[in-house]
C-alpha cells in the first residue's frame, strides 16, 4: 500500500510510522504510553486497509483518531489531534515566513541585486517556492533527495528542473540576423543596416531568455555585426550620390574613422562624410544595445546579468569598428557616466591577430586595457591555451571565428563535444550541480580521527603525522567518489528527463537556433539534438577542503597543492568516465555561483568554527587561493594554472591590480602559464 504524503511525495506505508505519532501523543497524558494499545490499533488500521493501494496521509491520520477516540484512551485522541494541528501550524509556519519574505521584498542570497519589489519577481519567487516540494517528490530519486538535503550537493535551477528548461546558451547570432523567425507573431525580415540588425535581436534575445533558466552568450559580437557595417557604409555612399556626388562604389575602407575634412579633395570629403556618419550610426546602434540590456538587467531578470559578448579577433575594418565602438562606449558610461554593467564583455586573446604589436589588432588590445582598467571589464579568454585551440581554427579563414572558444561571462566554458564539431556555436549547458567539498573534508577528518583513535582541533597549521593524512585523504576521495557518482545520476536523469520535451516547448532555441534542431518537427522530443549541450560538475572550497584534510591550501604549501591538482584530476577522470558510461558532455566546472555563502553556514552550524575553514564569511570559489593569503600575482597565476585545464566546463582567475600599467604583464602571465579565462578588477585595498 502506498501512501501520499502532504508534499506530494509516494511512500510505502509503514506500520511503524503510526505507532510513533500514538506514543508520541500518549507521552502528553497522565497515564503514559501504553506500547501494546499502539501497536493494536496500527496493526487494525493496517488490516483494514490491506486491499487499499494508495491513500492520503490524511486519510490514515483520520482513521487514527477514530480508532483512539474507540479505545479506552479516549483522552490519547485529544492529544493526538493537538499534536497533529501543531506539525500542520508548524508546516505551514515555514511556509508563511518564507511567503512573507517574499511580500516584504526581501531579498535571499541569490537574489541581492534584484529589485526585488517588481511583481513579475515576487511572481516567480512563489511560483519557485512551490515547485520546489514536488521536484523533490516526484522528480529526485531517493538517493539523489537524501544527499541533497543533508548538503552534500546542490542542485543549480531547481525551481526550473519541472520546465524542462535548458540552462544556458551560446547564440549563433548569424543565423538569427540571415532568417526571419517566427514565434507567436513575425520577429522582422532579415536587416540590412546596424540599426536594423541591433534592433532585430532584441525580440529573440528575450523570446530565447524564457525558453532558458540561466544566461545566453553571443561568441562573435565583432564578426556577426559586420557585415551590417558595410551595408551601413554603402547606405551613407548611396546618399551622397543621391546628391550628384561621383563616388566609385567599389571603394573599400580601410578603416572607419572619424577624421576631419579639412584639406581633403572633393571626393576625399563626401568619403569621409560617409565614414563619419557610418560611425556615427554604428556608435549610436551599440550604444542602443548596451543601453537595453542594462535597463533589462537592473530591473527585470537577475539572470541577463550572465549574458556575455565575446570580440576582439575580427581584423576586417567592418569588425574592428564595432570593436572599437563598444570598448569607447564602454569607457564613456552608460547615462551619466555609469559602469556599463550587462552585457558582461570577453576580450578573446589571440597571437597573431591582437597580442603582439605587429598584430592587426593590437591597438584594439591596448584599448581594451585601457577599458578594463576603468570598468572591470573586458575580462579575457586566452584562445592560446592549448585546451581552448581548435585546429581547424586558420587566419585566413573568414570563418574562423566558428572554431574559437567563446565563454558566458562567469565562467561557464562550451567548447568539446563527443557528437559533432569543437565549437561554442548554437550549444549550451543543459545542467549543473555543485557539491560542497569542504563538507566532505571535515567528515572524513572527523572519520579518519574515530578509525585511528587520535582527537585534534581542525584546521589551520593542524600538525600531523602521515598516517593520519594517508588515512584522511583514503577517506575523503573515497566519499567524494561517492557523492560524484550520485551527482552525475541526477544529472543524466534530468537529461533523461529534459529529453522527453517536444521542440514546440522551445519555439525559437529548436527552430534551428540549437545545434541540429533544424532537423526537428514541432511534435519531435529533443534528446538527440541537447546531446550537444554539457553537463556540469561543479565544487566550492579546495582551499578549506585541504585545511581541513592537512592543515594548509594549496597557495602555502607543496603537499596542499600536489593533493590539490590529485582531488581535481580525480574530479575531472571521473567526469570523462560519466561521459563514457552515459555517451554525453560530462565536465568539471571550478564555478559554484555564489554558494559558498550557502554552504559555510550550513557546514557551521553542523560543525562549528574550524580555523582557516567554517570560521570565514564565505567558502572561497572552488579553485582560487583565499583572499585573506597575501601572495604577489606570478605565484597565484602559476599555482591557479593548472586547474584550469582539468575544468573544461568553466573556471576563472580572478586578478586584482593597482596600476594600469600592469595589466598588460598580467596577461602575459595568462599566456606564460596556459590560464585559460580570467577577471580583471582594481585592487579593493
Amino acid at each position: 500500500m502506498q501512501i501520499i504524503k502532504r508534499d506530494g511525495r509516494v511512500v510505502e506505508f509503514n506500520k511503524e510510522r503510526i505507532v510513533n505519532a500514538i506514543t508520541k501523543a500518549m507521552m502528553q497524558t497522565p497515564d503514559g504510553i501504553d506500547l501494546d494499545l499502539a501497536n493494536k490499533i496500527a496493526t487494525s488500521i493496517e488490516k483494514q486497509l490491506e486491499n487499499t493501494e494508495q491513500i492520503n496521509v490524511y486519510e490514515i491520520q483520520d482513521l487514527v483518531e477514530k480508532k483512539l477516540m474507540g479505545s479506552s484512551r479516549k483522552e490519547v485522541a485529544q492529544s493526538y489531534i493537538t499534536y497533529r494541528y501543531n506539525r500542520d501550524i508548524a508546516r505551514r509556519s515555514k511556509t508563511q515566513e518564507v511567503f512573507l519574505d517574499i511580500i516584504s521584498a526581501k531579498s535571499n542570497e541569490f537574489d541581492k541585486k534584484t529589485n526585488m519589489d517588481i511583481p513579475i519577481i515576487m511572481m516567480m519567487r512563489f511560483a519557485s517556492e512551490v515547485i520546489k516540494p514536488y521536484v523533490e517528490a516526484f522528480l529526485l530519486s531517493a538517493n539523489v533527495r537524501k544527499v541533497e538535503k543533508e548538503g552534500y550537493i546542490y542542485i543549480c535551477d531547481k525551481d526550473y528542473y519541472a520546465t524542462k528548461a535548458l540552462n544556458s546558451f551560446q547564440y549563433p547570432l548569424n543565423k538569427i540576423l540571415e532568417n526571419r523567425f517566427e514565434v507567436g507573431k513575425a520577429l522582422g525580415a532579415p536587416p540590412k543596416t546596424i540599426e536594423e540588425a541591433i534592433n532585430h535581436i532584441y525580440m529573440p534575445m528575450v523570446a530565447i531568455q524564457k525558453e532558458i533558466s540561466g544566461g545566453q552568450s553571443i561568441p562573435a559580437f565583432d564578426y556577426f555585426f559586420a557585415p551590417y557595417v558595410k551595408n551601413t557604409y554603402a547606405e551613407e555612399i548611396s546618399k551622397q550620390k543621391e546628391l550628384g556626388i561621383n563616388i566609385d562604389s567599389k571603394y573599400t575602407v580601410e578603416e572607419y574613422i572619424k577624421k576631419d575634412l579639412k584639406g581633403l579633395s572633393e571626393k576625399e570629403k563626401n568619403i569621409q562624410i560617409a565614414i563619419n556618419n557610418t560611425v556615427d550610426r554604428v556608435h549610436k546602434a551599440i550604444r542602443t544595445y548596451l543601453h537595453d540590456m542594462n535597463i533589462i538587467s537592473m530591473t527585470l531578470d537577475k539572470q541577463i546579468s550572465f549574458n556575455t559578448i565575446n570580440y576582439g579577433t575580427d581584423t576586417t575594418p567592418e569588425g574592428r569598428c564595432i570593436i572599437r565602438e563598444v570598448l569607447n562606449l564602454t569607457y564613456e558610461g552608460i547615462g551619466n557616466n555609469e559602469t556599463p554593467i550587462y552585457p558582461i564583455q570577453v576580450w578573446k586573446k589571440k597571437k597573431g591577430v591582437n597580442y603582439s604589436p605587429e598584430d592587426k589588432n593590437y591597438d584594439l588590445y591596448k584599448l581594451a586595457l585601457k577599458v578594463t582598467a576603468k570598468r572591470k571589464i573586458p575580462n579575457y579568454i586566452n584562445l592560446d591555451a592549448s585546451f581552448n585551440e581548435n585546429h581547424l581554427w586558420k587566419n585566413e579563414d573568414g570563418q574562423r571565428w566558428y572554431y574559437e572558444c567563446a565563454i558566458l561571462g562567469d565562467g561557464v566554458r562550451i567548447f568539446e563535444n563527443r557528437h559533432g564539431e569543437k565549437t561554442s556555436i548554437g550549444r549550451g549547458n543543459l545542467a549543473q550541480i555543485v557539491v560542497d567539498m569542504p563538507k566532505i573534508a571535515i567528515e572524513s577528518a572527523l572519520k579518519a580521527q574515530d578509525k585511528l583513535g587520535v582527537n585534534f582541533e581542525l584546521g589551520l597549521g593542524s600538525n600531523l603525522t602521515e598516517k593520519y593524512k594517508n588515512t584522511v585523504i583514503q577517506i575523503f576521495k573515497n566519499e567524494l567518489e561517492n557523492y560524484l557518482e550520485i551527482a552525475a545520476t541526477q544529472l543524466y536523469e534530468r537529461f533523461k528527463f529534459q529529453g522527453t520535451a517536444i521542440a514546440n516547448q522551445f519555439p525559437l532555441l529548436m527552430s534551428g537556433i540549437w545545434k541540429n534542431s533544424k532537423t526537428l518537427d514541432k511534435n519531435d522530443t529533443v534528446e538527440e539534438v541537447i546531446k550537444n549541450g554539457t553537463l556540469n560538475i561543479g565544487f566550492t572550497g579546495l582551499a578549506e577542503t585541504l585545511i581541513a584534510l592537512i592543515g594548509k591550501h594549496h597557495g602555502e604549501s607543496e603537499e596542499a597543492q600536489k593533493l590539490g591538482l590529485e582531488i581535481v584530476t580525480l574530479m575531472k577522470d571521473l567526469a570523462e568516465e560519466f561521459s563514457e558510461k552515459y555517451n554525453l558532455n560530462f565536465e568539471l566546472i571550478a564555478i559554484s555561483k555564489e554558494l559558498e555563502e550557502r554552504f559555510i553556514r550550513k557546514d557551521r552550524l553542523l560543525y562549528g568554527e574550524i580555523k582557516g575553514v567554517t570560521d570565514l564569511e564565505s567558502y572561497t570559489n572552488s579553485i582560487d587561493i583565499p583572499n585573506w593569503y597575501e601572495t604577489d600575482i606570478e605565484s597565484k597565476i602559476k599555482i591557479e594554472a593548472p586547474y584550469h585545464e582539468l575544468c573544461l566546463a568553466g573556471h576563472m582567475l580572478n586578478i586584482n591590480f593597482k596600476e594600469e600599467q600592469e595589466l598588460e604583464k598580467i596577461i602575459n602571465l595568462i599566456d606564460k602559464y596556459n590560464i585559460g579565462y580570467a577577471g580583471i578588477s582594481a585592487n579593493k585595498s
